[in-house]
């Protein structure tokens, strides 16, 4: 079931309810990490407060991080209310847009969360921890099963896949997470990265891309 709004799409990043992402959706990023691919999505979320918007400031490494790595995500902003959804739901009624974003992940929070058995929200849910592109609204946008995202730091690629190769298409995950989750307008859902994670470290230039659409830059700093 879906809904309308008049949700000015343009602001999410400020006021988004819920981010839900997904891991290991690509089989590339499953392999480097020496994961199996799942059979089904694996679900976290990040708080509202992770949120960086381009321009407002640096990515900050968290205290006691030695390890933080950048992802390079295609965003997709829920445009309607979703709610047991059946498993293939037409996206043009569903979604308002898009954004690139980027999970940044403290791998050596995660790491030792992963070895207790523990959540990941340290790693995953830190101040900075999801910077995002502008809103692309979808008419921008015509094929989110097929456009290239890249990822730079200091100029030399580190990321260069397609969503092409997402193991759960986006109608697949909005239906799957929306029998648990309701989702609202505004909310926002990563859909996984391709492969070529890596670290950075304080002083680096993240540059990425959204096919011919859009670029964005951050800098990354220490948090004090």
């Amino acid at each position: 079931m879906a809904g309308q709004t008049g949700c000015n799409f343009s602001k999410f990043a400020h006021w988004g309810r819920n981010i839900v992402a997904v891991g290991r959706n690509y089989r590339d990023h499953c392999a480097e990490l020496g994961n199996p691919v799942p059979t089904k999505p694996l679900l976290f979320t990040k708080p509202p407060s992770s949120y960086l918007v381009e321009g407002e400031g640096p990515i900050l490494i968290p205290r006691g991080c030695s390890n933080c790595h950048h992802e390079i995500e295609l965003g997709v902003v829920v445009g309607a209310r979703c709610r047991d959804l059946p498993s293939d739901p037409p996206l043009s009624s569903l979604v308002a847009g898009y954004c690139l974003a980027l999970d940044m992940t403290a791998r050596d929070f995660q790491e030792e969360a992963k070895s207790k058995g523990n959540p990941w929200i340290l790693a995953k849910g830190f101040d900075t921890a999801l910077p995002v592109s502008r809103f692309v609204p979808k008419e921008e946008l015509k094929d989110p099963s097929a456009v290239r995202l890249w990822c730079k730091v200091n100029g030399k690629m580190r990321q260069d896949g397609t969503t092409a190769d997402m193991v759960f298409s986006i109608p697949y995950l909005l239906a799957h997470i929306s029998q648990v989750i309701t989702l609202e307008p505004g909310d926002l859902v990563l859909t996984g990265t391709p492969a070529g994670v890596g670290p950075v470290k304080p002083g680096d230039v993240i540059s990425a891309g959204l096919g011919d659409l859009l670029t964005m830059e951050f800098s990354v700093a220490q948090r004090e």
